[in-house]
């Protein structure tokens, strides 16, 4: 199976610099609309067998128009959420932007043991990605299309693909 990691499109969050992980979430800026929009002339070449988003909005926003031009129904999964900032929740101050990516990049690096402060560890926000993944496998479909978060799409891939390393997920 081919699998198609779609980061969602620009919030209001993302703009304000705001660490961001309540469901069902904001919704999309104007820009986070047109990159949405821009999915589907990205992918007009591309088979997908389904889709898969999280339970957040933005998730589903992003996906809306390839859902729309695809004909499909796009599967709501938890397990593709944000990646929870427990007590960082609505912080926008450098001490707590860097815990955040301090607590991802040891994920990416393989320290799963790693807690955000008041929230997952690095082996449950994995699994619950993992058991999506295991769920689009059994479908037994060529391509499917999974839209989540940067962070949480980045700590997946770092943690299980042989190609995707720490450098790679810092740039």
């Amino acid at each position: 199976m081919r699998l198609i990691l779609i980061r969602h499109g620009q919030t209001p969050a993302n703009v304000e610099g705001v660490l961001e992980s309540t469901v069902p979430g904001p919704g999309l800026t104007a820009l986070g609309q047109q990159q949405a929009e821009e999915l589907v002339t990205a992918l007009a070449d591309t088979k997908i067998d389904a889709i898969f988003v999280s339970s957040m909005v933005r998730t589903q926003l992003t996906a809306a128009p390839l859902v729309a031009a695809r004909g499909l129904e796009p599967a709501v999964r938890d397990g593709l959420r944000e990646v929870g900032v427990g007590d960082l929740e609505g912080r926008t101050d450098e001490p707590s932007v860097r815990q955040f990516v301090h607590t991802l990049l040891a994920w990416c690096d393989g320290d799963l043991d790693q807690r955000m402060p008041g929230a997952d560890s690095g082996h449950e926000v994995i699994a619950r990605f993992d058991e999506v993944v295991a769920e689009a496998e059994s479908l037994e479909a060529d391509t499917v299309a999974l839209v989540s978060r940067g962070a949480m799409i980045r700590a997946w891939c770092a943690t299980r693909t042989s190609n995707v390393d720490l450098d790679f997920i810092k740039d």
